[in-house]
C-alpha cells in the first residue's frame, strides 16, 4: 500500500467520476450540436439536454449528500475517541471552537502529533489546509467515500 500524502489524499470513484459524468456531459454536449443543427427539433432537443442536466445534478447531490452526512459523523466520533485515548481530555471541549473542516484535516495527523497540532489550530486559528500541510507523519484514511 502507498503511503498517503497532501499530495495524493484525493479519491476517485471510476465509475462516476470518469464513466457517468463523461457519457452525460457527451449526451449534453451532443443534444445542443443537434438542436443547432436541426431546427425543427431545436426544443427537443434543448429538453433534452435540461433533463440530463437536472440528472446529473441531482445524482452528484445525492451521491454527496448521504454518504458524506454520514461519514462527517464518523469522523466527528473517530477524533473524540481518538482524542481523549491520547489525551484522556473530551475533544468535545474544543469542537464548538474549530469547523468540521479543521476537524477532518486533524484527523490525517499522527497520534504523536495529533494533541499539539489540536492546541496549534486553536491557538492560531489553521485552515483546514493550513493543518494539513503542518502535518509530519500522514496518517492515512484509506476508507473515505
Amino acid at each position: 500500500m502507498n503511503k498517503q500524502s497532501y499530495r495524493d489524499h484525493l479519491r476517485f470513484y471510476t465509475p462516476h467520476h470518469f464513466i457517468f459524468y463523461p457519457l452525460t456531459g457527451l449526451l449534453v454536449i451532443g443534444s445542443a450540436i443537434l438542436g443547432l443543427r436541426y431546427q425543427e427539433y431545436r426544443l427537443a432537443f434543448i429538453l433534452f439536454a435540461v433533463c440530463v442536466l437536472l440528472m446529473i445534478w441531482l445524482s452528484f447531490m445525492l451521491r454527496q449528500h448521504y454518504a458524506l452526512t454520514l461519514q462527517d459523523r464518523v469522523v466527528r466520533l473517530e477524533m473524540r475517541l481518538r482524542y481523549y485515548q491520547l489525551t484522556n481530555i473530551r475533544f468535545e471541549v474544543y469542537e464548538p471552537q474549530l469547523t468540521f473542516k479543521q476537524i477532518a484535516a486533524l484527523r490525517f495527523a499522527s497520534d504523536g502529533e495529533l494533541p499539539a497540532l489540536v492546541q496549534r489550530a486553536l491557538d492560531e486559528k489553521l485552515s483546514p489546509d493550513a493543518i494539513k500541510k503542518s502535518i509530519v507523519y500522514w496518517t492515512p484514511d484509506e476508507m473515505r467515500v
